[in-house]
């Protein structure tokens, strides 16, 4: 999937790449802001980097919780991003009839975790052509992954990558189940979304909660595994975020910490290059 976008840089330099951006679309500057910080860091570490950002939020758990700043507007934000910074950019989409409009915008589409098993929604976004990528199920083994795949392709559709963002463990936890990388490897490149697995859903709020302490420990067992690639929701001021800022990396831990992915990635492939070699 990520070779076939015009957009995207470094994909020569055998790193893992990188969808990064805020988890909502929620102003041009601080899309443009934090577009330009993660921009930065991937050219200086030669990763291949697309940006990432909802244009809106169908999932909310309350009716009076953040779900947009208007699907037009947002839309257009997302565009900017992609035209200023010369680089692919991704959304969500929720109904079929978003998948044309959308793609005309964005340059991969992100099929929801929950919603991953919606056909109609799977065959709109395989007729547009564009990269899309699909998030597993909390709810689905990683094996349930290959028939999803299996419906993008029959629906014309071979531009694809899976999400790994955790299983539901109990009512309000997450677990990474590391196992599903390899296996879902046989379908399609995986991306594991740290963030997202790091969520504690349902609480009695009504608002996700989260332990981003662990961001870097998931990341690195992550790229430890071999994952294509890494999901990370970042915002400069989490806790000010308007949708999911309980579980975002601050903006300014971004770079450190993927200067330590691309070290370690370094160290995993002497490795293995070195066990292949005694075969």
């Amino acid at each position: 999937m990520i070779q076939t976008l015009s957009k995207i840089k470094h994909i020569d330099a055998d790193n893992f790449f990188l969808i990064a951006g805020p988890c909502v679309i929620e102003s041009e500057g601080m899309a443009l802001h934090i577009a330009e910080g993660i921009a930065r860091s991937s050219e200086h570490y030669k990763i291949p980097y697309i940006f990432k950002g909802s244009f809106k939020k169908a999932n909310r758990s309350r009716l009076d919780s953040f779900s947009g700043i208007g699907d037009e507007k947002a839309l257009k934000i997302l565009r900017k991003v992609g035209e200023i910074f010369d680089i692919p950019v991704t959304t969500d989409i929720h109904l079929p009839s978003d998948a044309i409009r959308v793609a005309d915008y964005v340059d991969v589409l992100q099929i929801p975790a929950f919603l991953v098993r919606q056909t109609d929604l799977l065959v709109a976004a395989a007729q547009t052509q564009r990269a899309v990528t699909l998030k597993k199920g909390q709810f689905l083994s990683p094996e349930s992954m290959r028939f999803v795949v299996e419906k993008m392709r029959d629906s014309g559709s071979n531009r694809l990558a899976l999400i790994e963002r955790g299983t539901t463990f109990g009512y309000q936890d997450l677990v990474v189940d590391y196992r599903s990388i390899p296996i879902m490897q046989e379908y399609a490149p995986v991306i594991l979304d740290v963030t997202h697995s790091l969520q504690k859903p349902n609480q009695g709020s009504g608002i996700t909660g989260g332990h981003p302490q662990w961001i870097e420990t998931l990341a690195k067992a992550g790229i430890v595994t071999g994952v294509n690639g890494i999901f990370i929701e970042t915002h400069p001021y989490p806790h000010k975020a308007k949708s999911d800022g309980a579980n975002m990396l601050p903006l300014d831990l971004l770079d450190p910490l993927l200067k330590k992915l691309i070290v370690l990635r370094k160290a995993i492939k002497v490795f293995s290059d070195k066990k292949d070699q005694l075969k």
